[in-house]
């Protein structure tokens, strides 16, 4: 059903929101297809120019057309990486008429599954020069089962193909391999409770100091985080300053080693005389921004409050050094944030600089150029969203709000400017722990979007006025309940026997078995490889800088 009446009257010489462009490259396999906007809409994505958005027909993965309480007709494509383009408004009808268009050169047929079985002839050229804005949609690789129907060529052979048909060749044209997107019915979901914090180390220790059980500890850290008191020793093995079965006296011999090191690299660029600084741009810079960020970050906190605080010097020498360490990376805006939490916790220089470069090993991605991790990580936090809330999805595209970009905070410094100081501690060593898997952080995010479900759809909220409610969350959210929320969610899912193979991938289901969890007896050498990683490191960093750019340490 149409879900409403819509207006009947259609030509196909005039579109009221959107048109097809015929744009055609005879050196690629399948037609372009190019939309153009005469409304204006926020894109986040790279767009053809200002309104208009174009897509080779191979990269169109779905077609889900929807009907939502606004009285709206609109159609979402999405791309074969799993991008929805933005939303193909109706607003004065015109849905229907575009699929009895597309029957001249296709036919609809019910199909159990809503597959869609394509032609096996792609000699579009011709057919898209006589009616363009019909033939462009004969390319479609996949249809979802929203239209409960299959495409056909009514010509083609494989039209009637049947399931007993399935071991016959394919066509040298077919694109198999591409998954059907459908509505999965989810399960109930668990209720969950938060446990209690891990307020006793010493009994996860052998006689020597290792630790015996390390997936008991991080259980029980994921599950109630870690006292306060066992915070400073229980982080160092979280983030790899120390490894999990290593003894007392190895302990000390790292910390030796890494504190030489890391007095080396700050030798480095304490020695720059301002000469050398006026003919480095980049380290020049990165010190600009390290200096102005130190001070507007976490200043409410007693220890980085106030002018001539110590803490704010120990800020500025860590991030320095670390840029002697990764100058490739350098300094970002944002990591001051991922430092500030460490060097509170740590009350140690040395121990809170080897910490975050233990984070920024999981996060380091978030803060280079190119973005790609973050465009990546909004496109599966698409996904897992789109499996558990169609509704809110299709909100959010009918809002030009698809695209999820006003997490793009959350994502990168993991929700640091989101919730109090406190809960920050508790939150990120729950993280840490890489359980129940390592995106918990988009399950976190997922939950906080179901629990303001109600606010924006109900207040018909905008574009604007999402991204103000969004931002306005800061410091207002509860942490226990978004942590059983987003551990509820990974329960519901996983659950779930009929999840797409890509939210699978992204709850880390689909991981080979060679990549699961080592055990401490799986780990023998670990002690001795860090310390000879560590002595190699030192002994290339007694290199004098002069001025030039330093290479990795």
């Amino acid at each position: 059903g149409e879900g409403g009446e819509e207006e009947t009257k259609f030509d196909p010489g005039y579109e009221p929101d959107w048109a097809v462009i015929s744009t055609v490259k005879k050196e690629r396999r399948q037609d372009a297809l190019a939309f153009t906007y005469s409304a204006c809409s926020r894109m986040f994505m790279s767009l053809a120019g200002q309104w208009g958005f174009s897509l080779p027909l191979s990269e169109l993965y779905s077609l889900r057309r929807s009907r939502f309480s606004l009285g709206k007709n609109f159609l979402v494509m999405t791309t074969r990486g799993g991008d929805p383009l933005p939303p193909l408004h109706f607003h004065r009808g015109g849905t229907r008429e575009l699929l009895k268009a597309m029957q001249r050169y296709i036919r609809l047929a019910p199909h159990k599954q809503g597959a869609v079985n394509m032609p096996s002839d792609w000699s579009y050229l011709q057919r898209f020069i006589q009616d363009p804005y019909a033939t462009t949609f004969g390319g479609f690789s996949k249809v979802t089962n929203f239209f409960r129907g299959a495409l056909r060529h009514p010509e083609s052979p494989l039209g009637n193909r049947s399931p007993q048909d399935a071991h016959f060749p394919h066509s040298a044209d077919e694109e198999p391999g591409f998954e059907l997107i459908t509505c999965v019915k989810l399960g109930p979901r668990p209720e969950v409770k938060r446990g209690k914090p891990l307020d006793n180390w010493d009994q996860f220790l052998d006689p020597e100091g290792r630790v015996t059980d390390p997936q008991k500890v991080k259980k029980l850290v994921f599950r109630g985080g870690i006292d306060p008191s066992q915070r400073k020793e229980v982080w160092k093995f979280l983030l790899g300053f120390y490894p999990w079965n290593s003894t007392t006296k190895e302990r000390e011999d790292i910390l030796r080693v890494k504190t030489d090191e890391y007095f080396r690299m700050k030798v480095q660029w304490k020695s720059v005389s301002e000469e050398q600084e006026m003919r480095n741009s980049l380290f020049r810079g990165y010190r600009s921004l390290i200096e102005r960020d130190v001070n507007r970050t976490d200043r409410h906190n007693s220890f980085f409050s106030g002018n001539e605080n110590p803490g704010l010097t120990l800020l500025h020498d860590v991030l320095m050094t670390y840029c002697m360490y990764n100058f490739d990376l350098g300094y970002v805006q944002g990591m001051s944030d991922l430092l500030s939490p460490l060097l509170f916790v740590t009350q140690n220089e040395v121990e809170s600089f080897w910490c975050l470069t233990g984070f920024m090993d999981l996060v380091h991605q978030n803060f280079e150029e190119s973005q790609e991790a973050m465009k990546q990580q909004l496109l599966q936090l698409s996904l897992l969203l789109r499996a558990l809330d169609p509704e809110l999805c299709d909100y959010l595209d009918s809002q030009d709000s698809g695209s999820l970009c006003f997490c793009f905070r959350w994502l990168l410094i993991w929700f640091k400017r989101e919730f109090s100081f406190e809960d920050i501690l508790s939150l990120w060593e729950v993280l840490w722990t890489r359980l129940p898997c390592e995106n918990f952080h988009l399950l976190m995010a997922c939950s906080i979007l179901e629990s303001q479900k109600r606010e924006l759809i109900g207040s018909n909220h905008d574009f604007n006025s999402i991204l103000k409610h969004i931002n306005e969350l800061t410091m207002k959210l509860d942490l226990q309940s978004i942590l059983c929320g987003a551990e509820a969610i990974y329960l519901q899912l996983t659950n779930c026997k009929e999840l797409s193979l890509k939210v699978q991938e992204v709850l880390g289901l689909r991981v080979s078995s060679s990549s699961s969890e080592e055990s401490p007896n799986s780990e023998p050498t670990d002690t001795d490889t860090l310390l000879a990683q560590s002595e190699a490191r030192g002994a290339s960093s007694c290199q004098p800088f002069n001025g030039q750019t330093p290479t990795h340490p």
